[in-house]
């Protein structure tokens, strides 16, 4: 009889768990009753067959053999595996909650797979010209309100990715804005000797535009660890004012 030569695919996890899985649907078994006896010997035949695996790969493998070994000299010859607190171990038990629970991780593996190669064709290319109009363009409070940490973050990882995915070579415009942190300090602090206070909508009102912005927030940041100034944090979104910080008398 011609031997039996296994060809697997494992693109999410790699590990016995998949050839046990491969077992289980390929004979269409039930995988809340696994017949332990015939799962042990493709197993254990299965291994006896693998040509290169490194060590850490062939330690699991031997791991769940040696498991399913147990389970099936359980079978054979019955006698109770007890814990520490002498309660039974039902090892076939635990190794089939194991195999759903793996089971349901490469189910959404793979969803979230599929997913994502859907989703990355419905990135649109840039437009750098477009990009810069709105920029420059002057901007309403509601969307500087809006502008938050989590906004930055997912700009960031759009950015990211279209940089890892970049196919045609790509040209940088350099655009440089008419702002520095230490104009800026300067500024907010004229502002506070004329308001004493300078809360969030004092910050949007002094703001020509996105950039503007954020060089004047980056500003109090600075001013702020050098202790220049102190803030007082209210209640609600972007509820906050800055002063000057009192000069401490030893």
């Amino acid at each position: 009889m011609e031997a039996i030569s296994y060809e697997i695919k494992l693109e999410q996890f790699e590990g016995p768990f998949d050839l046990l899985l491969f077992f289980i649907e390929r004979d269409e078994l039930n995988i809340h009753d696994i017949p332990i006896s015939r799962i042990t010997d493709d197993f254990l035949d299965y291994i006896q067959k693998m040509q290169s695996l490194n060590m850490e790969l062939a330690s699991e493998f031997i791991f769940v053999a040696s498991t399913l070994m147990r389970i099936k000299a359980k079978m054979l010859l019955p006698r109770p595996d007890l814990d520490q607190n002498e309660n039974e171990i039902d090892l076939k038990e635990q190794l089939v909650q194991k195999l759903i629970l793996y089971k349901q991780f490469k189910d959404v593996c793979e969803h979230l797979k599929e997913a994502e190669d859907k989703r990355s064709k419905l990135h649109i290319r840039g437009n750098i010209t477009h990009d810069l109009k709105n920029t420059k363009r002057q901007i309403t409070e509601e969307e500087l309100s809006s502008f938050d940490l989590y906004k930055l973050m997912m700009v960031y990882e759009k950015m990211m990715y279209h940089f890892t995915h970049r196919i045609l070579p790509v040209t940088h415009t350099v655009v440089k804005f008419p702002y520095t942190i230490e104009q800026q300090k300067k500024a907010i602090s004229q502002l506070i000797e004329l308001n004493k206070k300078l809360d969030f909508q004092n910050i949007l009102k002094n703001s020509e535009n996105k950039v503007h912005f954020v060089f004047n927030f980056l500003a109090i940041l600075e001013m702020l660890q050098q202790k220049l100034l102190e803030i007082e944090v209210g209640i609600g979104y972007n509820n906050f004012s800055v002063e000057k910080r009192a000069i401490e008398l030893n």
